[in-house]
């Protein structure tokens, strides 16, 4: 105990620079993890464990018996009951991979963020003003696993598929964790550079882009919950319609509005114009501010996501395809971060 106290520093010692490259490598793997996500739910293999086991299940199966029981439990479920039935061992390892690879990242990303947090709080290298927000991005990540699972118990009884509600709120939520990890490492590189360097503020305006943005992000996930992107592989119209034929009514606004496929995808579709114009205003906003890498990545990764958008849906949903439309969206994420970040500067 003495040994260690010795090495303790006396006074703190602030490290942003540091603690900024660390989020960014934490909001890296997380990038790979939304990836990887997306792999998991194209393949429909997000139901393929149906236990949570924080820690042994970092450990996939090893043995013959061991994957016989592990696929003994996929076959008690809906899914395999009513749509995989008769599926081979094999078939249901490579579902298994994904969601245990899915899996491993979320342990990865909470080792790698918990682990160093540590350390950094131990040798008072963390900023002062700066401990709560750290500790508070550590929380919403353990939430993040807690509402994966939460999402796949939808699955698990009555339903062929998790919900598209819990689909998109384990999303958003990976999304907003991104978000966040940016726009605090932003704020630590400017108190790098000027100690007296103020966090920056989330103005009115980039606020109603952020909102703006939410918006295409959940029909997003509303439409990868309910595969409505496969109810029209034509682009601009919907099968030789503006507004697609197909749309029932479900018993309110709000559930035809988030449930109907028809209606999903013609709303995600049509959105992502008034989202696209309210990122390049953002993106003149922070060129404004003298951020130009802000302003020319927001306009790249705009531009690109929506061909790759158009691309899936004329493709039929193409796996490649689709999966760089979900990577592409989280860097629009990222992207918008930094513009919303970088309009936000306050003076020293």
């Amino acid at each position: 105990m003495t040994a260690l106290a010795l090495r303790r520093p006396a006074w703190p010692s602030p490290r942003p620079a540091s603690i900024a490259r660390w989020l960014l490598a934490v909001a890296a793997l997380v990038f790979c993890m939304v990836v990887v996500g997306g792999i998991t739910r194209l393949t429909e293999s997000g139901l393929s464990i149906t236990e949570w086991k924080p820690i042994t299940g970092a450990i996939p199966p090893l043995t013959h018996d061991q994957w016989m029981e592990a696929f003994r439990l996929y076959q008690q479920i809906p899914e395999y009951q009513e749509i995989n039935r008769g599926m081979s061992l094999s078939d249901f390892q490579f579902i298994f991979f994904w969601e245990w690879v899915h899996r491993l990242l979320g342990r990865l990303i909470g080792l790698a963020f918990a682990l160093p947090l540590i350390w950094f709080a131990w040798v008072r290298a963390i900023p002062a003003g700066y401990g709560p927000r750290l500790a508070a991005l550590l929380a919403l990540g353990g939430l993040q696993g807690a509402i994966g699972w939460w999402m796949v118990t939808s699955g698990l009884s009555v339903r062929t598929d998790v919900s598209h509600y819990r689909l998109a709120v384990h999303l958003l939520t990976a999304l907003f964790i991104i978000g966040g990890l940016i726009w605090t490492a932003l704020d630590l590189f400017m108190l790098a550079r000027n100690s007296r360097a103020r966090p920056a503020a989330l103005r009115p305006f980039a606020l109603v882009v952020l909102l703006i943005l939410f918006v295409q992000l959940m029909f997003g996930a509303f439409t990868a919950g309910l595969d409505a992107g496969y109810v029209s592989s034509t682009w601009p119209l919907m099968n030789d319609h503006f507004v697609p034929e197909g749309i029932e009514w479900l018993g309110s606004l709000w559930a035809t509005v988030s449930s109907d496929p028809y209606l999903v995808h013609f709303i995600h579709r049509w959105w992502a114009w008034a989202a696209a114009a309210a990122l390049i205003l953002l993106a003149r906003g922070a060129k404004r501010a003298g951020r130009r890498g802000a302003s020319i990545a927001i306009n790249a990764a705009v531009g690109t996501q929506i061909a790759l958008g158009i691309a899936t849906v004329i493709s039929g949903i193409a796996l490649p395809l689709a999966v760089l439309h979900q990577a592409v969206g989280a860097l629009v994420v990222a992207t918008a971060a930094w513009g919303a970040h970088a309009a936000g500067i306050r003076r020293a």
